[in-house]
């Protein structure tokens, strides 16, 4: 009596099993699809109960407008051209101010990290000023600078320029000392030890840094435009509440959450690009 041994059947010509990578890729493709219509919907959903909870009463409309009333406020400010102007403006301070306070905190928190004197000398000075209120230092930056655009763009540097000196310097001491000691056999050069390991060993904690260094100077180039400035998003919020239009203060409030929440998509977007190995978890 014999005994057969069944083999698979043999795959058919042109169907190929598709690789673990394509499937663990779809995986997330298909999760970052959800968590996008999640993002998405969590904020309409807030507007609608807002809108029903006027229109009953639960809250009262004087202090807090229905969101369509919100939204037709926003529109008559920008078909007049008031609202894009400020916005303008606003996001010019913005930028301006964002790279006056990247630039110096980056190179500062390099060199921090990678000479000890360096961060002996400065650290002090770093961590000692850093837990002061950055809006407390306005009417002294109003001093010096005047009420001029450079006391503005100053505010937001100031803003950027903490958490991207802290963060940059904590990564480069993360860094194991494995990559300076391969760096040092390979007769490199400061300037490449500063390109080729600190740099992109500390990657990651810059982007952190830079996203919150965004974030805070969005939220102190509002409070300058509302003390000494005659335009900007801070000023039309601080004008409508002098002149009680509540509408447009929350016109206003809307439009600094959206652009906040465009800088960290695009942040995001741009950490995910440099630091793939990041975006995998």
């Amino acid at each position: 009596m014999s005994s057969t041994v069944e083999r698979p059947p043999a795959p058919q010509e042109g169907i190929a099993e598709a690789p673990s990578g394509g499937r663990s890729r779809r995986t997330r493709l298909g999760r970052r699809g959800r968590e996008r219509l999640l993002a998405a919907t969590t904020p309409v959903l807030l507007l609608v109960l807002w809108e029903v909870a006027v229109a009953l009463g639960a809250v009262d409309g004087r202090f807090f407008p229905a969101p369509t009333a919100i939204f037709a406020r926003g529109y008559e400010l920008a078909v007049s051209g008031e609202l894009l102007t400020n916005i303008w403006v606003s996001l010019r301070r913005l930028f301006l101010g964002f790279w006056l306070g990247l630039i110096p905190g980056l190179l500062l928190g390099v060199s921090m990290g990678l000479f000890r004197p360096i961060r002996a000398a400065l650290n002090p000075l770093v961590s000692g000023t850093y837990p002061i209120p950055k809006s407390a230092l306005l009417p002294l930056i109003l001093l010096i600078f005047g009420f001029g655009e450079s006391s503005k763009i100053v505010m937001v540097a100031i803003g950027v320029f903490y958490p991207v000196v802290l963060n940059t310097t904590a990564g480069v001491l993360q860094i194991q000392p494995i990559y300076y000691d391969v760096a040092a056999n390979c007769n490199a050069s400061r300037t490449q030890v500063f390109r080729t390991v600190a740099l992109p060993g500390a990657m990651p904690s810059i982007m952190t840094g830079v996203e919150l260094g965004a974030g805070l100077g969005l939220i102190l180039i509002a409070i300058a435009e509302m003390v000494g400035a005659e335009s900007g998003l801070g000023f039309m919020i601080w004008n409508a509440w002098q002149l009680f239009s509540v509408e447009t203060m929350y016109v206003g409030l809307l439009v600094i959450a959206v652009i906040g929440y465009a800088m960290s998509v695009l942040l995001a977007e741009i950490s995910r690009r440099i630091i793939p190995w990041r975006s995998e978890r």
